[in-house]
C-alpha cells in the first residue's frame, strides 16, 4: 500500500484518470488508496500549495539598515552600485553585522521589484540582402608588431546580417571617413554585391574636432558613397552600441579567432604590413568558409556593383616650401627639391598619400600621424635633402627632423657616438658623408652593417676605407659616348635580307 504522502504528480494523474474511471480505479492507478481519492475530490488543492512558507531561521542581518538607509539611497540615486552603498554604510557605522554579498543580493532583489524600467533589446529577423553593418574595433591588446615595432592599429569590420559574410581591413589611423570608404568598398567588392541598406555608427570619432561645415560635408560624402552603390545610408544613435549588435558582438569573436591564430603561428611579429594584412585576410576567409551556404544564399539577393569604385580618399592641395617639403595634418613630408614652389594635389588614404603634379602621379608617400600630445610628425627621406646637406653639414646639428632623417638605427647611433668622441663639427661632417655614400653608391643596408660592427668595437668609421670599399665613385666613372648610325644604313640590311 502506498505511503500516506501524496505528491502533486499523483494528484494530477488521479484527476486525469477520474474523467474516465471510477474513484477506486483512478486512485489505484495513481498509486493511492480509494479513501485518499475521495478526500482529493473534496479538496482539489495541490499538496505543495498547502505547505506554509518557511519562515526566517535566523535574525535578519540587514534589519535596521536596509529599509531605513539603503532604500532611500537607491531611490535617490538609482544607478548607485552596491559596493558604493556598502562603503557608505561602513563609513556611517564602522563594522557591519553582514557581508557585502548579503547586501548585494538584497539590493538585486529590491531592484527587481521596485527598480527602474530597463531598456529592452528587440531581436530582429534578418532578410537576405537587406542590411550590411560597419564598425571599427581596436586591436592594441593583441600586441602585434611589424619588424619588431608595435603596430598601433584598428580593424574596419563589415558584416552582412543574414548570411554572416565578414570583411576586415587593417586601419593605421583612427576612425575616419577615408578608412570607412576604403574598407566598405573593399568589403562590397569582396562580397560581390551591395545590400539595400548600410548602417554604421554615428561617425562621432570622424566628426571630432571638425566645424559645422566640415561635419555637413562629411555627412554628404557618406550619403554619396552609399548612393554610388545603391544603398540607403543609416547610422545608429550615439552611444547605443546594441543598435549595431550584429557586428558589435562579432568584434569579440574576430579578436578571439585572431588571437588563437597568432598563438598557433607562434609569433605576433610580421615582416611588413602586407604580411599582417594577408594574415588577417586568411583568418576572415576561414570564418566565411564556415558560413558558405548562407552566404551563397545572400549573395544571390545582393544588388549588382557599379562599373567602378568611387573615391576612397580625401583630396587636398599642398605647397612645397623652401624646406623641401610640405606640412599636412601636423606631419611634415619631404619631396625632391625640384618641386619647391609647386602646388601638388594630394590624395589622402588611410596608409599612404599619392602626390600629383597636374594629372601626373609623382610618387606615393607613407602617411604619417601626429603624436598623441599634438606634437608634429615627420616623414623624411634623406635622399631628398642630402645634396643640400652636403653643402651645409652643420645644419644637421639643429635640424628639426634630425631623428627622422636617419634611414636606419645604426646611422643614428653612429652620429651620437661621433658627437661624444669627435665633437659637433666632425660628427656632422662624417655623418653627412655616410648618408651621401649610402645614397650615391646604393649601399645603405651594407653600410649600416659595417657601422654596427664599428659601434660594437667602439671605434669611429674610416670614411676613406669605406669609400674605397664601395667604389667606384659614380662621379669618376668614364664617360661613354654612343654614336648612333644613320637610319638610311638600315636600308642596306633590308636589301641584303631580301637577296638572301
Amino acid at each position: 500500500m502506498p505511503g500516506r504522502h501524496i505528491t502533486d504528480h499523483q494528484m494530477r494523474l488521479f484527476m486525469t484518470l477520474r474523467k474516465d474511471h471510477p474513484v477506486a480505479v483512478a486512485a489505484a492507478k495513481a498509486g493511492m488508496s480509494p479513501a485518499a481519492g475521495y478526500r482529493l475530490l473534496k479538496d482539489p488543492q495541490l499538496p505543495s500549495q498547502k505547505k506554509a512558507p518557511r519562515g526566517r531561521r535566523r535574525p535578519d542581518p540587514l534589519a535596521g539598515f536596509f529599509d531605513e538607509e539603503v532604500v532611500p539611497l537607491l531611490e535617490a540615486a538609482p544607478g548607485l552600485r552596491p559596493i558604493a552603498v556598502f562603503e557608505e554604510l561602513r563609513r556611517r557605522h564602522g563594522d557591519l553585522p553582514f557581508a557585502r554579498r548579503t547586501l548585494e543580493r538584497r539590493i538585486r532583489g529590491w531592484r527587481a521589484l521596485h527598480g527602474l524600467e530597463r531598456e529592452v533589446i528587440f531581436r530582429q529577423l534578418h532578410e537576405p540582402g537587406r542590411l550590411g553593418l560597419s564598425d571599427f574595433t581596436h586591436m592594441g591588446d593583441l600586441n602585434v608588431t611589424v619588424a619588431g615595432v608595435p603596430l598601433e592599429h584598428m580593424l574596419y569590420h563589415f558584416r552582412l546580417t543574414y548570411g554572416g559574410f565578414e570583411h576586415c581591413h587593417v586601419i593605421l589611423g583612427g576612425e575616419s571617413f577615408v578608412a570607412l570608404a576604403e574598407g566598405l568598398q573593399n568589403a562590397l567588392w569582396s562580397a560581390g554585391g551591395a545590400p539595400r541598406r548600410h548602417r554604421t555608427d554615428s561617425l562621432s570619432a570622424a566628426f571630432r574636432n571638425l566645424d559645422a561645415d566640415a561635419r555637413a560635408d562629411l555627412t554628404t560624402r557618406y550619403d554619396a558613397l552609399c548612393r554610388h552603390y545603391g544603398m540607403e545610408p543609416t547610422r545608429n544613435n550615439t552611444g547605443v552600441a546594441h543598435e549595431n549588435g550584429s557586428i558589435e558582438s562579432s568584434h569579440g569573436h574576430i579578436k578571439a579567432v585572431v588571437r588563437d591564430a597568432l598563438l598557433l603561428r607562434g609569433s605576433s611579429d610580421f615582416a611588413d604590413l602586407a604580411a599582417y594584412r594577408g594574415f588577417i585576410d586568411e583568418v576572415v576567409t576561414a570564418r566565411n568558409r564556415r558560413h558558405a551556404p548562407s552566404i551563397d544564399v545572400e549573395r544571390r539577393t545582393l544588388q549588382p556593383l557599379p562599373d567602378t569604385r568611387t573615391s576612397d580618399y580625401e583630396a587636398v592641395l599642398v605647397r612645397v616650401t623652401s624646406s623641401g617639403g610640405f606640412t599636412l595634418r601636423k606631419v611634415f613630408y619631404t619631396v625632391p627639391s625640384r618641386l619647391i614652389g609647386h602646388r601638388l594635389r594630394a590624395r589622402l588614404y588611410d596608409d599612404r598619400i599619392d602626390l600629383f603634379l597636374g594629372s601626373t602621379l609623382l610618387m606615393t608617400l607613407v602617411r604619417g600621424r601626429a603624436g598623441d600630445n599634438g606634437k608634429h610628425g615627420h616623414i623624411v627621406d634623406y635622399r631628398h635633402v642630402i645634396h643640400s646637406l652636403r653643402r651645409k653639414p652643420m645644419a644637421l646639428m639643429g635640424l628639426v627632423y634630425r631623428d627622422s632623417l636617419f634611414p636606419r638605427e645604426a646611422y643614428r647611433r653612429m652620429f651620437e657616438h661621433l658627437l661624444e668622441h669627435e665633437g659637433e663639427h666632425a660628427a656632422c661632417r662624417m655623418t653627412v658623408d655616410l648618408l651621401a655614400m649610402a645614397h650615391e653608391r646604393a649601399c645603405e643596408a651594407e653600410l649600416a652593417g659595417l657601422l654596427e660592427a664599428d659601434l660594437a668595437a667602439r671605434r669611429c668609421p674610416d670614411i676613406a676605407a669605406l669609400r674605397s670599399r664601395f667604389s667606384p665613385d659614380p662621379e669618376q666613372l668614364p664617360q661613354v659616348d654612343v654614336k648612333l648610325g644613320r637610319l638610311a644604313s638600315y636600308d642596306s640590311l633590308i636589301g641584303w635580307g631580301e637577296a638572301a
